[in-house]
């Protein structure tokens, strides 16, 4: 991955994934190492909860396309590796949140997903 290209984005808009069954399947313990390694990334970098989250469901069964994926992350990480979280002492602390669900947008389950962010200030808190 040191020689690969940066990516803007770590979550593509399109094609959803879905289960895969007739991929070819992949070592699990690898992609299990690189799901973790992520999630414990994602406590400093909030941009990456949503697309950790959403490979690590595949976890069971991860196949070529899924990993495909979770590289996708470490490419965007690759160009986006000075970003970070920074909360001066002087920020505001008036409380802004924003929400967002995708009613039944899980191609396998129906399930929807929902996600928000909150702000105290101008400085993302959670």
């Amino acid at each position: 991955m040191d020689n690969c290209l940066s990516i803007g984005t770590p979550l593509a808009t399109k094609p959803k994934l879905d289960v895969d069954l007739s991929g070819e399947p992949v070592d699990q313990s690898d992609y299990r190492s690189k799901i973790g390694s992520l999630m414990y990334l994602t406590s400093s970098r909030p941009d990456l909860v949503q697309a950790v989250c959403y490979y690590a469901c595949y976890q069971a069964r991860p196949t070529q396309k899924h990993l495909k994926e979770v590289k996708r992350i470490f490419k965007f990480l690759k160009g986006a590796i000075n970003i970070g979280l920074w909360y001066p002492k002087d920020s505001g602390f008036e409380l802004t949140a924003f929400l967002d669900a995708d009613h039944a947008g899980c191609i396998d389950t129906r399930k929807s997903t929902s996600g928000g962010i909150q702000f105290i200030g101008d400085k993302l808190v959670s």
